[in-house]
Formats: structure tokens, C-alpha cells, sequence
């Protein structure tokens, strides 16, 4: 492991809880090869960037399944392109070009998990108000750095939504969902803007997040709904 890689999953591990497994690795370092079933969900047609990223990702998951003493399976890409988790497992899995992310644990008490990583640079402004509600670009503009903390609000919003997706099974945009943030503590709020089944409208997804080396993280873990 890097120092970087290190210094990274130091930045991530208190995202989350302890009964969790996290890893860290680096697309850019070889990484052993996915599994064949892993392998059957890329297209013939991926570049190489992809396909070390996905590698990048599968190698992180290993590691983090291991360190809750789960033997290394199969985290194959769904039809929707989610990941299947083994039976009695719940991860969230996120790369970028720089960093890949993997949080694993048992179903219970935690039933699902959403984790984004983005490189820590502006979000365009062009893309402002196709991220940010009206409220939320309201509050962007009295911060120091708006155009940074709108590319945490991008990443807060991936992470909410991978967390609620296994429970809903359904597709919405960054306009489905308004975040609070308590940037002292480290900490968001995902509020949903319509009914989701089995989630009603202002339903509250809890997120921590972090910031450095490079990197943005937005890690959250929910319960039996």
C-alpha cells in the first residue's frame, strides 16, 4: 500500500462503523484480475481506464470482505449495473480514476450501504443548477468555496441514492433528493422531494463525508426499513 492509498483509507475508515470492512486501493498500481463472473458484466468494448477501475474496485472489495472474515466471492454487475452482493452481504463499491472504494458487511444491523469517492476539484458551473435545488444553491452561495462544496453535494446525493436503491429498485435524478450539511461535524442530510416506496416524501438518508488527499467522500449505512 501507497502512501497515498494509506493516507486515503485513514481519511475514509471513520466514515464508517467499525463492524464494517473499508479498502482502498489505487486504479493507477496493478491490481489482480476480477473474477470470471465479474468479468462477464464488462462490456467487450471497455476501455483500459474502465477496466482498471473495475479491477481497482473488485481488489478493494476482496480486501474489505476479508477483513470481516468473509471468504473472497464473485460481486457480479446486475442487469441495472448495480452490484450483486453474496447472500447476507451489503457493500458499496465506487472508483474513480485515482481511488477505488469498498465497504462491506453482514446484513444485519446494517441492510444497505452507499459510498461515492470524487476527485477533489469544482464542480462546473454549467451544471450547477442540474445538481443543486434552489435552496441548496442558496446556501453555496454565502460559502467560501461554492463551485468545491457543489461537487460534495453531487457526491453526498450518489451516495444516498446507491443506499436507498436496493430497497426502491427505482431511478431519479439529483432534483429528487435536497441535502442539509453540518460541515463542522462532518456530517449531511439527503432529504427525499417525493414518495420513493417504501419511502414517503422527506424521508432523511444520514451521511458522513470527508475531505483531502486529493479526494471527496460520502459514506452512508441504513437499517431495516
Amino acid at each position: 500500500m501507497t502512501d497515498r492509498t494509506k493516507a486515503r483509507l485513514d481519511l475514509v475508515r471513520p466514515l464508517f462503523s467499525a463492524s464494517l470492512g473499508v479498502a482502498v486501493t489505487d486504479p493507477q498500481a496493478q491490481a489482480p484480475a476480477p473474477m470470471a463472473e465479474e468479468i462477464a458484466g464488462l462490456s467487450p468494448r471497455a476501455i483500459d481506464k474502465r477496466r482498471r477501475e473495475f479491477a481497482a474496485g473488485r481488489h478493494a472489495v476482496r480486501i474489505a470482505m476479508a477483513q470481516i472474515g468473509v471468504p473472497a466471492a464473485p460481486v457480479r454487475v446486475g442487469s441495472d449495473r448495480a452490484p450483486i452482493w453474496p447472500d447476507g452481504i451489503v457493500g458499496g463499491l465506487t472508483h474513480t480514476t485515482t481511488c477505488a472504494i469498498a465497504v462491506v458487511g453482514r446484513r444485519a444491523p446494517v441492510h444497505s450501504i452507499g459510498v461515492d469517492v470524487e476527485e477533489d476539484t469544482p464542480l462546473k458551473e454549467k451544471l450547477l443548477s442540474e445538481i443543486c435545488l434552489p435552496r441548496e444553491q442558496v446556501w453555496l452561495a454565502s460559502q467560501a468555496d461554492p463551485l468545491r462544496l457543489a461537487k460534495l453535494i453531487f457526491s453526498a446525493k450518489e451516495a444516498a441514492y446507491k443506499a436507498q436503491y436496493p430497497y426502491s429498485r427505482t431511478v431519479f435524478g439529483f432534483s429528487g433528493m435536497e441535502t442539509e450539511w453540518d460541515l463542522a461535524q462532518g456530517r449531511f442530510t439527503a432529504r427525499l422531494q417525493r414518495d420513493v416506496a417504501p419511502f414517503a416524501t422527506g424521508h432523511r438518508i444520514n451521511g458522513r463525508f470527508a475531505m483531502g488527499q486529493g479526494i471527496l467522500v460520502t459514506g452512508v449505512e441504513m437499517e431495516a426499513v
